[in-house]
């Protein structure tokens, strides 16, 4: 028995995820921001901390009040994400999709840390779309002040979440292993930001999406036997090889910079 983290672990799969993980037997903290969903999980093995985790504040408690319980942490899951049809700006002066997409994962991912050293076999999912190779970090512009779209921000978001995998295992000294999995299209996720046609489309799609169940079967291999290597991609069940081009070191260290200074900016501003 282990103690699972699970971030957006009140929707879709990780709701899913983390009711597998209390069906074996893990104590399980589920975090996100749906409070009636994650209080009805609540019960047994599962936990709630409702959480904005778009704010950096938010972000910072939650850690805190996760270490403070749970001095071993086992396994970290990370799902949280949300699509927007427009721009939003959060109380941090950060892109809505950045934020909550990336720098909540960036954030728990480090913060963590010091639980997840403790543990025998400590791993690390983030569920993302490691694989694709459209989109880019605008470095000039992250939080994208000038051409936002949906996409742009998703697949932005996306690859800083590769790049994040790559910079984890650069620089946090964790013995976690972090993993990053693509599961494909999956009948999962709160579309309610998206257009009505968007959503229509989707819907149609959905039909031959994977089915939510089939999507999260190997994230619980992942934390079950977590892998040897510091860092795993796993596109779709292909492991992808440490050069792809999205795993770039140079460009992971500069993010991870990156993401240092828009912090500090961020949390200066809030203070």
């Amino acid at each position: 028995m282990g103690v699972v983290v699970v971030s957006g672990g009140t929707n879709g799969m990780g709701r899913a995820f983390a009711l597998g993980r209390a069906e074996r037997g893990d104590r399980v903290v589920v975090v996100g921001r749906d409070r009636e969903r994650g209080e009805a999980m609540v019960g047994g093995a599962i936990t709630f901390l409702p959480a904005d985790l778009s704010s950096v504040a938010e972000n910072r408690r939650v850690v805190e009040e996760v270490l403070a319980a749970h001095p071993v942490v086992d396994a970290l899951a990370l799902f949280a994400n949300a699509v927007s049809a427009r721009r939003e700006v959060t109380a941090d002066g950060l892109e809505r999709t950045f934020a909550l997409y990336y720098v909540s994962r960036y954030l728990l991912s480090f913060g963590l840390r010091p639980a997840l050293d403790r543990a025998e076999r400590p791993v690390i999912v983030n569920v993302a779309g490691v694989g694709v190779t459209k989109g880019a970090v605008q470095w000039a512009d992250p939080q994208l002040s000038t051409g936002y779209s949906t996409v742009r921000a998703q697949l932005q978001a996306g690859r800083a979440n590769d790049l994040l995998g790559a910079g984890f295992a650069q620089r946090s000294g964790s013995r976690a292993r972090y993993v990053l999995y693509h599961p494909g299209f999956t009948r999962s996720g709160d579309r309610s930001g998206l257009p009505p046609v968007v959503r229509g489309l989707l819907a149609v799609a959905s039909l031959a999406a994977r089915p939510v169940a089939a999507s999260v079967a190997p994230i619980h291999g992942f934390v079950d036997e977590p892998p040897a290597d510091a860092l795993t991609a796993v596109d779709r069940g292909r492991r992808l090889p440490p050069d792809f081009p999205t795993l770039d070191a140079a460009a992971a260290a500069r993010l991870m910079d990156l993401t240092g200074r828009l912090l500090l900016r961020a949390e200066g501003q809030a203070a």
